[in-house]
């Protein structure tokens, strides 16, 4: 055997054995949050997880501890994913009026293109935020997105096009129903009204009314 060789390849050996655990740990949260979104905390099953992710159940559990862990883990995995996507927005270098239409119209955009994530934050909100409150990590993500809306608030109040004294928190809400509501409601809402809610020029409607119902509050 070269020993140069051999030396050589170690380290690409080490980072093949740590990439290792970091795929089985995606795979199984992937599989976790299909089940989960599907059935709901109580009615998925840590088999068909483990089914999922092609490993066994002892190795899901070396990973996670338990099914309540697993389910923790795949909900800051939702909200990590939807606070990094948001942070791409970059909306500090956008006018105040472009950053908060360009928030808004990811918002209500992710909400339709993440079912999977409506389903988990509606079976949390059953649970009264259990899980969801013994993490620091997730209230972090929400602190650091809190201070770009009250940047784009204020920078709109000293140039003059939005008004004083909104709550970042209280307008984050105000956007996120505008999404949250209409896609997890989209069934019924469809058959109540009659209208196909989910068509592309519904969907299109909805953003710009949405849009209009922000911008108009935030004026002056």
């Amino acid at each position: 055997m070269d020993p140069v060789n051999s030396r050589s390849d170690r380290p690409a050996r080490g980072l093949r054995r740590r990439r290792r655990p970091e795929a089985t740990r995606r795979r199984i949260l992937a599989a976790a949050t299909s089940e989960f979104a599907a059935k709901g905390l109580a009615g998925a099953r840590v088999d068909a997880i483990a089914h999922r992710a092609r490993v066994s159940k002892r190795m899901l559990y070396h990973y996670f501890g338990n099914k309540e862990a697993l389910w923790l883990a795949v909900l800051e995995q939702a909200y990590l994913h939807i606070r990094n996507e948001e942070r791409e927005l970059d909306v500090g270098r956008l006018s105040p009026v472009a950053g908060m239409r360009c928030l808004i119209e990811f918002t209500i955009a992710y909400d339709h293109s993440h079912p999977e994530f409506i389903s988990l934050l509606l079976g949390e909100n059953l649970h009264q935020a259990r899980y969801l409150r013994r993490s620091r990590k997730v209230r972090e993500l929400h602190t650091s997105l809190l201070g770009v809306i009250a940047d784009l608030l204020e920078r709109g109040r000293r140039t003059g096009v939005f008004r004083a004294g909104i709550d970042p928190a209280e307008l984050y809400i105000t956007i996120a129903a505008l999404g949250f509501f209409y896609f997890s409601n989209i069934h019924t809402l469809s058959t109540i009204f009659g209208r196909d809610f989910n068509s592309v020029a519904a969907r299109r409607r909805h953003l710009r009314h949405a849009t209009r119902v922000v911008l108009g509050f935030l004026r002056p």
